[in-house]
């Protein structure tokens, strides 16, 4: 089955059931509520003046590994096949896209395939353009929903077996999905025993913490939901593309590259997203280093000569 093939209208059969809505909503909120009210302690910690330069090295390194383990593994490896490498790294890269919490990964990848399917059109699980009515308002209920109010819904959740067949069938993926919660666990292990090694203390640990968990979680959760949100209504479009995908230049750094996001609808198995010089990629940076290395192979790239014939479609 081709997952990024057109499909027909969306249906019953397209949709994941949620056996229990009401749990789901609650853990839903409570991943995105609870790091906000993090925020209160942030700032109480950073006017007593006890933010140390261990709380942002430690932010810092979960906020790549967990970052990485979105962009180059829940999305150009396993939901674009734009690379191939080996089931160990497949696993590590699951397993850090796990840890982001943002769902588990095969479930992430349903949901990403069944957007690309239907693109801004009815059976989008998240797009800002459909059926959130016109003008000014229209368009906040749109953004609303493309960024987050889409998690709590659940009538158009890609179905796993229709969407995600392959991951299904990979013994090292559906273990890790399936280990979904003790990678959560491991996110938050992770930070207080780096703030613990780095600073010597117990505060250091809970402080190491709070950065590397809580404001991480918060900080990474909304660049990722960015791209589903404001790169679908602002920026540049430099290909032409059945929906309303756009490049949104300021995003890229903290999306590690996600943010050309015309380019990747244009080209959805391009391993590389930022298709220009200067179009900053470090997901594709990651890749090349594998590659380089051994550890990754059949990198898919577009041709120069492809791209310039997908310009000329834009005029």
């Amino acid at each position: 089955m081709s997952t990024l093939a057109e499909k027909d209208a969306p249906g019953i059969d397209d949709v994941e059931p949620c056996e229990n809505e009401t749990l789901d909503r609650f853990m839903t909120g409570s991943v995105t509520v609870v790091p906000v009210l993090c925020l209160l302690i942030v700032g109480w910690q950073v006017w007593g003046q006890w933010l140390g330069w261990n709380d942002i090295f430690v932010f810092l390194i979960m906020y790549v590994l967990t970052g990485l383990g979105v962009t180059v593994g829940f999305h150009r490896l396993l939901t674009h096949r734009a690379f191939k490498t080996t089931p160990l790294l497949r696993g590590v890269f699951t397993a850090l896209g796990s840890a982001a919490i943002e769902g588990p990964a095969i479930s992430w990848v349903a949901d990403h395939r069944k957007h690309h399917a239907f693109s801004d059109q009815p059976g989008d699980p998240h797009s800002p353009h459909v059926d959130h009515g016109s003008g000014l308002r229209g368009a906040l209920r749109g953004l609303a929903h493309a960024h987050i109010g889409w998690l709590f819904v659940h009538t158009h959740r890609g179905r796993r077996t229709r969407y995600a067949p392959d991951l299904l069938a990979d013994p090292v993926v559906r273990a890790i999905d399936r280990a979904f919660l003790w990678c959560v666990i491991g996110g938050f292990v992770a930070p207080f025993l780096l703030g613990w090694a780095f600073g010597g203390t117990l505060r250091d640990a809970f402080t190491g913490l709070l950065w590397g968990g809580a404001v991480r979680v918060l900080v990474l959760h909304h660049s990722t939901f960015s791209i589903n949100s404001l790169c679908h209504f602002f920026g540049r479009r430099k290909f032409k593309t059945k929906d309303e995908s756009r490049n949104l230049l300021w995003l890229a750094p903290f999306t590690f590259g996600e943010s050309w996001h015309n380019n990747h609808h244009a080209f959805p198995t391009s391993a590389a997203h930022g298709l220009g010089r200067w179009e900053l990629d470090p997901s594709a940076w990651v890749i090349r280093g594998l590659e380089k290395l051994g550890l990754a192979w059949d990198v898919v790239r577009i041709p120069p000569e492809r791209q310039q014939t997908k310009l000329a479609e834009a005029g």
